[in-house]
């Protein structure tokens, strides 16, 4: 049913995480486990065969029986890695097969795991303290040891430079002038990347194939020229994918989501027709915006083709000269660009310091715009909800008190929080319990927890529509695709689940009552009334759009919720409790872990992708973070189970000794790793400090 790491003596299961064979699976199994895994797999799919309608293919109610069906069988032959539901035998327990415990979902691409222990609601817990960011530094040797590596590489790499230019000119003619021309490449400005990206490239840019869900398939590739060049070898290795931002694993090839994006295909075409003004706007576009709108707790929401986009497209028309932004100093690039595009006047405080942001409040209101001493047009404060780099939440609450006492405007980022955290999934308002409407504006993106790609911005309707025509999104750019458009529809209805007009929307004695404009299925408007947080009506969504129960009921949204809380508090409680040093909210699906060394990047990447259970992860370095905190970014998703989780922090248990990483906990105050394994669930309920 799961994985677990193996020492070679541990027996001989066979596991679907191995080197790509083109052969078919033996029919001699290598374990009681795996061959009853095998023929479930081929049952399920005689059973859909002889259907007159198709299974459906999102997880419905989860148990653990993977493995079981009581039918009977085609030839084990049969079955193919491509089209897998292949579960790996690895800890799965033998029980005899029951025709009722059958899953319907791709185990390579959701796991399965019906433990109601493994669960857990994202929500701050009234009088929990609120901690901003703190660094934690590492041993002095450590720094010390950084800093060399980086200046041997420097004094090397500039050496090299120095000779090569003279003896070898022709490796380096895109660095000096030639025939009258001037060199297209700075050596100074592209040393870094030239003399220590290259070299790492192993770790970036990895080809892949198929879905990017609880599992992924790498193309294998070689180099022999020191990266400079990578050689596809042929074979394809099936990995852990610990490295993708699909939080909710709604990034599925096959299932209710993926049948709602297929019917849609069949209906409108693939394409749109250009920009929105220019005929590309469809009953999706309208029907999309109506729904995130509800889905956030907003009056009404634009949507854009392009996550980037959205804010460095929208921000210019939200502020201009003789406005003021205050941004955290963290905030990502696109939130910079739009700044520096609006002609706004802009101030960084410390990343998610209350202090530091108050302090720069009184400053800029007292004295007021420069050289003029006028007070500022407008002044608007930027923040992230969940920080992608740190994985730290930000201090709204705080935020909020402050904008009653000094009464600028609120600009949220949700690219990372929306869909990932809160008791609904609403998002870091849902998560501290805050009225959304109390939030100028929005932001949010498609492509993590929707399975997605796109943006939008949320906020009061008179906003909204003079975004419609100043943002330049809503003019030039693109519209969204008829194919993205049905997978946010549908993985956001999955989330709020779908009611009949019959049956009331209030879910909450703290509802928040959203009169507005809803299209029904044939794209005309009606009245209706929506209570945030609440499920969604039916009137809202087209009328060919058909979700499985266990979707439109939305039991399975609300699994996958706190599938992903759990899987997020266990593994960062659990770094920490191996004596790693972490940063980020427990309740953050990114969990970073501090490698601090460049050289133990690649080290880590390779050691990790090369084990018996091949695990992806996502390395991060300068500039997309301070140069000695070189970092490894595990993205949790609800696709993981408990025991792929075990997997990853068993892998970091034993790559953190060899690479000595282990610089958090005092020794006597680790757990061990089986200790950790076995005590998840208390830990996970552990307070927090």
């Amino acid at each position: 049913m799961a994985i677990r790491s193996r020492t070679p003596s541990s027996g001989g299961s066979q596991s679907m995480f191995k080197k790509r064979s083109t052969q078919s699976l033996s029919p001699t199994m290598a374990s009681a486990a795996s061959y009853l895994s095998a023929v479930s797999q081929a049952d399920a799919r005689a059973r859909t065969a002889r259907s007159p309608t198709p299974t459906p293919t999102a997880t419905p109610a989860l148990s653990f029986a993977s493995t079981t069906s009581s039918e009977p069988t085609t030839d084990i032959d049969e079955l193919d890695e491509d089209d897998e539901k292949f579960i790996s035998p690895l800890s799965v327990p033998f029980r005899p097969p029951t025709s009722e415990q059958v899953f319907n979902t791709v185990h390579t691409e959701f796991g399965h795991c019906a433990s109601e222990e493994f669960r857990l609601t994202s929500a701050h817990k009234p009088g929990a303290p609120i901690h901003g960011h703190v660094d934690k530094d590492p041993p002095y040797y450590i720094l010390l040891s950084t800093y060399i590596s980086y200046l041997v590489l420097i004094c090397l790499g500039h050496m090299r430079d120095f000779l090569g230019k003279r003896f070898h000119p022709k490796a380096y003619r895109h660095l000096m002038p030639h025939d009258g021309y001037a060199s297209l490449n700075s050596d100074f400005d592209s040393f870094y990347t030239r003399r220590l990206k290259v070299r790492m490239d192993e770790c970036f840019a990895q080809p892949v194939t198929g879905v990017a869900g609880r599992t992924i398939v790498l193309l294998d590739r070689v180099s022999l020229d020191y990266n400079r060049t990578q050689v596809p070898t042929g074979n394809k290795t099936r990995a852990l994918n610990i490295s993708s931002y699909n939080y909710l694993g709604f990034a599925q090839a096959r299932g209710g989501c993926a049948d709602v994006v297929e019917e849609a295909i069949k209906r409108y075409g693939i394409s749109t027709c250009g920009s929105r003004l220019e005929g590309g706007t469809s009953e999706l576009h309208t029907v999309a915006e109506e729904l995130v709108a509800r889905f956030v707790g907003a009056e009404d929401a634009l949507i854009s083709s392009m996550g980037f986009a959205t804010n460095s497209t929208i921000i210019p028309a939200l502020v201009g000269k003789g406005c003021l932004v205050i941004s955290d100093e963290l905030n990502h690039s696109s939130i910079r660009f739009g700044v520096r595009q609006s002609g706004a006047h802009v101030r960084m405080f410390r990343h998610n310091d209350m202090r530091s942001l108050e302090s720069l409040l009184r400053e800029v209101i007292s004295q007021g715009q420069p050289k003029t001493h006028r007070p500022w047009k407008k002044i608007m404060l930027i923040v992230e909800g969940l920080y992608s780099m740190e994985g730290t939440m930000v201090n709204l609450p705080a935020i909020m008190n402050l904008k009653e006492s000094y009464k600028f405007y609120l600009f949220v980022d949700e690219a990372h929080s929306i869909g990932a955290i809160g008791p609904n999934g609403r998002g870091i308002a849902d998560y501290f319990g805050i009225d959304p409407r109390s939030i100028d504006i929005l932001m949010g993106t498609f492509t993590k927890s929707f399975g997605a790609a796109g943006g939008y911005i949320a906020g009061k309707k008179d906003v909204i529509d003079r975004l419609r025509v100043k943002g330049y999104s809503g003019t030039y750019a693109e519209a969204m695709s008829i194919p993205l458009l049905s997978q946010v529809i549908a993985s956001m209805a999955s989330i709020m689940g779908v009611t009949t007009p019959t049956v009331s929307s209030s879910n909450s004695s703290s509802t928040i009552a959203i009169r507005s404009h809803a299209a029904n299925g044939n794209g005309h408007l009606t009245d209706d009334e929506y209570h945030h947080p609440g499920p969604v009506s039916s009137k809202i969504l087209p009328s060919w759009m058909t979700l499985p129960p266990e979707l439109s009921s939305g039991e399975e949204g609300r699994t996958r919720l706190r599938r992903l809380a759990f899987n997020s508090f266990y593994l960062h409680r659990g770094l920490d409790k191996l004596g790693f040093i972490t940063y980020g909210h427990p309740a953050s699906p990114i969990v970073p872990l501090i490698l601090f060394n460049p050289g133990k990047m690649m080290m880590f990447h390779r050691m990790m992708k090369d084990r018996e259970v091949p695990i992806v992860v996502v390395v991060v370095a300068y500039p997309a973070t301070p140069l000695i905190t070189t970092r490894v970014r595990f993205c949790v998703s609800a696709s993981h189970t408990k025991e792929d989780i075990d997997c990853v922090l068993r892998a970091c248990d034993e790559i953190g000794d060899i690479m000595d990483l282990k610089h958090g906990l005092a020794p006597a105050d680790r757990w061990s790793i089986d200790e950790i394994c076995d005590r998840a669930v208390e830990l996970v309920s552990l307070p927090e400090a």
